[in-house]
């Protein structure tokens, strides 16, 4: 059996094994796409060789041992992205030991380099007075009024990942007595999350201000009917928020970005329940589950957000 080239064990690698079998989103593959293909060109000036010519046996741990120095020295990356890239070489030689038995020795010698410590990022939050000025600031008059504040509910309501609110579409959401939606998350995995009330009313109106809706249209649209992308959201997040500051042990942020509502949340939710008594620096694993419990679920919207 003839050995696959190093090309085609890559466009396997990127468009079979990422978005198929390990259910990457589209962003998450194209960061392991930019990584490897700095690794290519390191391997190419080494050897060298055009990118075209670079064979198997060219992938070695001094290669590897040589490029991790290259992202800090060189391109001045941080250790976060430097840990990336190994991430993504871990990933792509297990691959290739699959699919290539002789790669597998390379592959348990490059698992065996470490990664360097990184102290966690900080966690920042909207305190109660922050959020309730945000709502009460919101146009109520305007083209896309309804629009970005059921926007911005949406995303404090669910903590959703801003991709996620981007994909949402109208099937996903069940309105009725308990409305819910479905997220679409990270690694191709579904949860349900409750809406609040006032929640659930702004999405019913905004869907109800439309034409024609569908139960595949997004729910979050721009000017021309097409689907908000995650820059858009950013945009529209940034916006509204430019007169706030995060607050938070620490400095503030520049500014405020979709992510901070997830961190804000959980923070709410715990402090306002006194659910866990632990760090309201939690998982994302653990904020599913909370948004999963319906015992608590019914009792939240009251408690967390008042006349929006």
């Amino acid at each position: 059996m003839t050995t696959p080239s190093l090309g085609a064990l890559l466009h396997a690698f990127l468009t079979d094994e990422l978005p198929l079998r390990k259910g990457l989103r589209p962003a998450s593959i194209k960061a392991h796409r930019d990584a490897l293909r700095l690794f290519r060109v390191v391997i190419a000036a080494d050897v060298p060789c055009r990118l075209s010519q670079i064979a198997l046996d060219a992938l070695t741990l001094d290669r590897v041992r040589r490029f991790l120095p290259y992202l800090e020295e060189n391109r001045h990356n941080h250790r976060p992205t430097r840990n990336h890239r190994l991430t993504v070489l871990h990933a792509f030689l297990d691959f290739l030991a699959r699919r290539v038995p002789e790669c597998l020795a390379v592959a348990q010698q490059v698992a065996g380099i470490p990664f360097k410590r990184v102290p966690p990022p900080e966690t920042r939050f909207l305190d109660r007075d922050t959020i309730t000025q945000l709502f009460a600031q919101l146009p109520k008059n305007g083209r896309f009024a309804l629009r970005d504040r059921a926007i911005l509910l949406f995303l404090y309501n669910t903590a959703a990942r801003v991709h996620e609110v981007a994909d949402l579409r109208v099937a996903d959401i069940q309105f009725g007595e308990k409305p819910w939606v479905r997220l679409h998350g990270k690694g191709d995995k579904w949860r349900a999350c409750p809406l609040w009330k006032q929640t659930s009313e702004l999405l019913q109106q905004l869907l109800n201000n439309r034409p024609t809706s569908s139960s595949t249209q997004a729910v979050f649209t721009s000017n021309g009917r097409r689907s908000l992308t995650r820059f858009g959201i950013y945009k529209i997040v940034r916006r509204h928020t430019a007169q706030l500051h995060a607050s938070a042990v620490g400095p503030s942020r520049p500014h405020i970005s979709p992510h901070l509502f997830r961190h804000n949340t959980e923070t709410s939710i715990t402090l306002s329940h006194g659910l866990f008594h632990r760090n309201p620096t939690a998982t994302t694993g653990r904020r599913t589950t909370f948004h999963q419990d319906n015992q608590w679920a019914s009792n939240w919207p009251v408690a967390l957000v008042d006349n929006v």
